[in-house]
C-alpha cells in the first residue's frame, strides 16, 4: 500500500509515520512530503520529497510519481496565534495546498482514500449546555485558523460530492506529546521547565490564560485514530476525535510543575493572551468509537511526562 503524507516532518506527521510502520510493518510504502525546512532523511523506510503544495505543477508531478492509495493531508499552518498575525498566509497555506492536491488527484484519476484533518477550532464558541460537542454542532469559528479549517473541511466534502474523491474528514481536538512545537501551550511550559532545570533561564514560567479548558489526547493515540478513520471511516463523512474530558491549562501547568526537579514561579505574560479564547470545549467521539472501536490508551499524565522528558533530552543534545 502506497501512502503519501503531506507535512510529514511535522509533529503529527512524524508520529504518524511511526504508528503506520508499527501497524503495517513491511506492508506499507511511505512517501513523506514537506517544503524542505526540516526534512528527516534519517527516518528509515520513508521516501522523502521536497514539494511546495502551493506549486500546482509540483503537486501534479508528485501525484504522477507516487500514485498513492492512501493520503494523509497534514500539511497546514496549524497555530491559532499565528493566524491572528498572518491571517492571509494561513488561508493561502491551508486552502491552496489542499485544492492543488485534490485537483491533481482528479486530473490523474487517482482513486486514493484521503484524510482531511479539520480541527475542534471549527466549532469556536460553544455554550456549556452544548457540551460535549457532536459533529452536528453548528460551526462558529472565532479565529482565522478556525475559519481556514472550516474551509478545508467543506472543501473535502465538496470534492467528495462533486468529484467522487474518497475523502474522510476528522475534527481532532487538542493533541499533545513529545516533539510538539513550543508555540503550543504544553510544550511551552515543558520547554521552560527544562531550561530552568538546566540553568538556562531564571526560575520563572511565563503563562497566558490558565482558565481555558481543552480536551487533550496523546498524539500517538490521535495518529492511531487517523489511521482507523482512513481505513474504516465512511468517505464523505466527518468524525470528532478526542477523549471526552476537558482539563484546564492550569492542570497542564500543575502536572508539569509537580514533575519539575526545581522550584519555579509562575508569571502571567500579556503577550501570551489571545484576542479570543474559548472557555471550555469537550469532544463527543461516540460516532467514531462506534465505527472503529478506538479508545485512547496513553494517559494525560504520561503524555506530559513524556513531553517534559523529551524537552530535557533535547537540551542535552
Amino acid at each position: 500500500m502506497r501512502v503519501l503524507i503531506t507535512g510529514a516532518s511535522g509533529f503529527a506527521g512524524g508520529h504518524l509515520i511511526e504508528v503506520l510502520q508499527k501497524t503495517f510493518s513491511t506492508e506499507v510504502e511511505l512517501w513523506g512530503v514537506d517544503r524542505g525546512r526540516s526534512l528527516s532523511p534519517t527516518r528509515r523506510g520513508v521516501q522523502w520529497r521536497k514539494v511546495d503544495l502551493l506549486d500546482e505543477a509540483a503537486v501534479r508531478a508528485l501525484i504522477q510519481t507516487v500514485r498513492p492509495e492512501r493520503i494523509y493531508h497534514l500539511a497546514a499552518q496549524a497555530h491559532v496565534g499565528e493566524s491572528w498575525k498572518n491571517p492571509w498566509e494561513t488561508f493561502e497555506t491551508n486552502l491552496r495546498g489542499q485544492i492543488n492536491l485534490c485537483e491533481a488527484l482528479v486530473a490523474e484519476k487517482i482513486g486514493a482514500r484521503v484524510l482531511i484533518p479539520g480541527s475542534m477550532e471549527e466549532y469556536g464558541r460553544v455554550s456549556a449546555e452544548d457540551l460535549p460537542v457532536r459533529e452536528t454542532q453548528p460551526l462558529r469559528p472565532d479565529s482565522p485558523y478556525g475559519v481556514s479549517k472550516v474551509a478545508q473541511d467543506l472543501l473535502g466534502q465538496q470534492y467528495f460530492l462533486s468529484r467522487q474523491l474518497a475523502v474522510v474528514r476528522v475534527r481532532p481536538f487538542n493533541h499533545i506529546g513529545p516533539r510538539q512545537n513550543a508555540r503550543f501551550v504544553a510544550p511551552a511550559f515543558a520547554s521552560q521547565i527544562a531550561a530552568i532545570e538546566a540553568g538556562r533561564q531564571p526560575p520563572v514560567i511565563k503563562v497566558g490564560n490558565l482558565a481555558a479548558r481543552r480536551d487533550f489526547t496523546d498524539v500517538r493515540d490521535m495518529m492511531r485514530a487517523y489511521i482507523l478513520a482512513l481505513e474504516q471511516g465512511e468517505p464523505g463523512d466527518v468524525y470528532n476525535l478526542g477523549t471526552g474530558r476537558s482539563r484546564s491549562i492550569q492542570e497542564v501547568l500543575d502536572t508539569l510543575v509537580a514533575a519539575a526537579a526545581v522550584a519555579v514561579q509562575v508569571e502571567t505574560d500579556p503577550a501570551r493572551m489571545r484576542p479570543a479564547d474559548v472557555p471550555d470545549i469537550v469532544c463527543d467521539a461516540t460516532k467514531f468509537i462506534a465505527r472503529t472501536g478506538w479508545r485512547p490508551e496513553i494517559s494525560f499524565e504520561q503524555s506530559l511526562h513524556d513531553l517534559l522528558n523529551y524537552e530535557r533530552q533535547r537540551l542535552r543534545v
